[in-house]
């Protein structure tokens, strides 16, 4: 559900002034959304999302739980008002407790849920609006919102296993970070010293490692900013359409994270594509809204080329060949899906197949980078004890 947050200002069929949000990964698809709401777009303004560090949010794990509460109310037949207040006082989030009750307050004055939701467009993501949009509509809500909390619930999971999996490395590499960084700065300096104290001659690893040192000593505050300052370049780059799609090509060029995060994207853009359709949005707008679920940037940048080109009159089959972010297998499927007009289930056998990748993956990526780790580990180990020795044998020998 990664997209930027736009406000807009547009006039209705009766020339009468509306404004809202909506969730776009650029300025182009906003405006269209903007357009496919009925509306004539006046102004759309991109708007940074500002998110508190501190204090409750509402993540996807709670969307997902309130997502299985409406499901459940709708299945008991329970007046939707006093359910979502039902739902607010059990909720010990303080954040989604205020949002159910907001959107409680919004129904029961006579809003559809859709509407309500629409004001918490930055929580559910434009793909969960007009799914349920959609869904109301065609009268398919009750199946909608079980697919939508199945694949939040999907989503919550996968993000945990890829967390679970990259925690120990990642300790690993602060950690080996830090060892390196003291004993260049403080340990490797002092031996030099009592070489050059001395008069035995250091060799050219030893200087080597003795200016890094002294550069971590003296100017450490530029190596901070420094990776302060990559770090805000590539959250400002991920925050435009050219940037995430920048860092994109670069994440897919790592081998085994090409394959992981492929594997991610055609289950999520399958998942969302099959949902979709069942909820009754049309072919040309479940596409493009599955590209922006997929979270991969190039998958949604050529999902729109696709959405093009199904709009200028192609079978998707024929729009879907020149994409090469898909496999073969996920583009096949389609094909016979629409083929046969069933592309909502094997939709759903394209996200089975590439979910099992996926998960096999994720477990696997800690195993992976652990030799690397430890091989790196080794080679810091090995460079910082040379440049101690080396000059050691030196002394020995001369002290002979």
């Amino acid at each position: 559900m990664s997209a930027l947050l736009y406000e807009y200002k547009a006039t209705d069929a009766a020339g009468r002034s509306q404004s809202g949000r909506v969730e776009a990964p650029d300025r182009s698809t906003a405006i269209r959304e903007v357009r496919a709401k009925g509306l004539t777009p006046v102004s759309v303004i991109e708007r940074k999302v500002r998110r508190s560090l501190l204090g409750p949010r509402v993540g996807t794990a709670e969307v997902g739980q309130f997502t299985y509460e409406i499901g459940t109310l709708l299945e008991a037949a329970v007046p939707i008002g006093d359910g979502l207040r039902a739902i607010a006082e059990q909720e010990s989030n303080p954040a989604v407790s205020r949002m159910v009750q907001r959107i409680a307050q919004r129904v029961d004055a006579g809003s559809t849920i859709t509407d309500a939701l629409r004001e918490h467009e930055r929580v559910f993501g434009s793909v969960y609006i007009e799914t349920i949009a959609a869904a109301e509509k065609s009268g398919s809500m009750r199946r909608a919102l079980e697919q939508l909390a199945e694949n939040l619930e999907w989503q919550a999971e996968t993000r945990r296993r890829v967390q679970q999996a990259v925690m120990y490395p990642l300790a690993v590499a602060v950690a080996l970070g830090g060892g390196t960084a003291f004993l260049l700065a403080f340990v490797v300096p002092k031996f030099t010293s009592m070489f050059q104290e001395r008069g035995v001659e250091l060799p050219t690893l030893t200087r080597m490692l003795d200016s890094v040192g002294h550069s971590l000593n003296g100017y450490w505050w530029a190596y901070l900013g420094g990776l302060i300052a990559s770090i805000f370049i590539v959250r400002s780059m991920w925050a435009t359409p050219a940037g995430r799609i920048t860092i994109d090509r670069a994440l897919h060029r790592v081998p085994y994270i090409r394959t992981m995060l492929r594997a991610l994207g055609v289950t999520r853009f399958s998942r969302v594509l099959g949902m979709s359709l069942s909820a009754g949005i049309s072919l040309i707008d479940a596409v493009e809204q599955a590209g922006r679920a997929s979270g991969r940037p190039m998958l949604a940048s050529q999902m729109q080329q696709v959405s093009r080109r199904v709009r200028q009159g192609s079978s998707l089959t024929d729009a879907l060949a020149g994409v090469s972010y898909l496999p073969i297998f996920a583009k096949r499927m389609l094909a016979a899906g629409e083929e046969a007009a069933e592309l909502p289930r094997l939709c759903g056998v394209i996200a089975r197949r590439y979910e099992r990748e996926a998960e096999h993956l994720s477990k696997n990526l800690g195993t992976l980078i652990e030799p690397v780790l430890i091989a790196a580990l080794t080679g810091v180990v090995l460079l910082v004890a040379l440049g101690i020795f080396l000059p050691m044998w030196d002394m020995a020998s001369v002290m002979r």
